[in-house]
């Protein structure tokens, strides 16, 4: 018996799909535009974006220059942005604007064209071109629209576009320290520190330059050790002077030590 029911139920689900495809299909055949914008914005009020999306870009064509195609227009775009077609929604937000630069909505969809692109962004350990895009295009938005609403949100994409560029620096960085490639390891978190003043992880950075460079200054010839042990040394105190409750420092003062006593050695080896 249940069996029996539930072979029945998946049919009456079939007939239904079936028969709205059926439905779906007439309307976009229909060569009478109000119908077919009457039920695109129907879909789009359910929430049916796939096909307000198909008869939408159906219409776009035949509308445009009437009164209707703004509208049309707005809601088109936002279709693929419901959809997660991020590159899409980006690109018909920014054609709105460009389109309609006087229209009431011309400020939101710069402001959704900028968020697609940031969520179109990969994670932070593939390419991040789409992040550098969205960052600009948020910074260039807040810019236009400094007494938007929308300010404080664009201001917080940004700040975790920032925070993806620096991870992104950080783990190359200590890919270099890792693999033993130490003068790169330091010349890139000193970039980063320069990218990113106002990141929360400068004392960490500050103690991998101190040991890549005491590091370095290791591997070095003899004649130039005393002066890179005296960079790592001038990492240190900043580090120290900076940050002195940073957590790093218990051991950075134990390579401190070191760094001392192997000057001190090289000193008396010269005399």
């Amino acid at each position: 018996m249940y069996i029996q029911f539930r072979n029945l139920f998946y049919l009456f689900i079939l007939c239904v799909g079936i028969a709205s495809c059926s439905g779906f299909e007439k309307i976009r055949k229909s060569s009478d535009v109000n119908q077919k914008l009457t039920k695109a914005n129907e879909y789009y009020e359910k929430k049916d974006y796939g096909h307000a999306n198909i008869l939408y870009k159906e219409l776009m064509p035949i509308m445009k220059s009437t009164r209707n195609y703004e509208a049309l227009f707005y809601k088109y775009s936002y279709t693929y942005y419901y959809m997660k077609d991020y590159v899409m929604a980006s690109y018909y937000f920014k054609d709105f604007v460009e389109y309609f630069p006087t229209s009431a909505n011309a400020e939101e969809c710069e402001f959704m064209s900028a968020v697609c692109l940031f969520k179109f962004a990969p994670k932070y350990s593939l390419d991040q071109s789409n992040t550098v895009k969205a960052a600009d295009a948020l910074r260039n938005y807040i810019l236009k629209y400094p007494s938007s609403t929308r300010v404080e949100e664009a201001r917080k994409y940004i700040n975790e576009s920032q925070e993806k560029l620096e991870r992104k620096q950080a783990d190359a960085a200590k890919l270099y320290y890792n693999i033993g490639q130490y003068q790169a390891a330091m010349v890139t978190y000193k970039a980063i520190m320069r990218n990113f003043p106002e990141t929360k992880n400068a004392d960490e950075y500050l103690y991998m330059i101190m040991r890549a460079m005491y590091k370095y200054a290791r591997m070095s010839v003899q004649d130039k050790q005393e002066e890179r042990y005296a960079s790592a040394l001038s990492a240190y105190r900043e580090l120290k002077d900076t940050y002195p409750g940073s957590k790093y420092l218990p051991e950075a003062e134990k390579i401190y030590t070191e760094t001392d006593n192997n000057i001190k050695k090289l000193r008396n080896e010269h005399k």
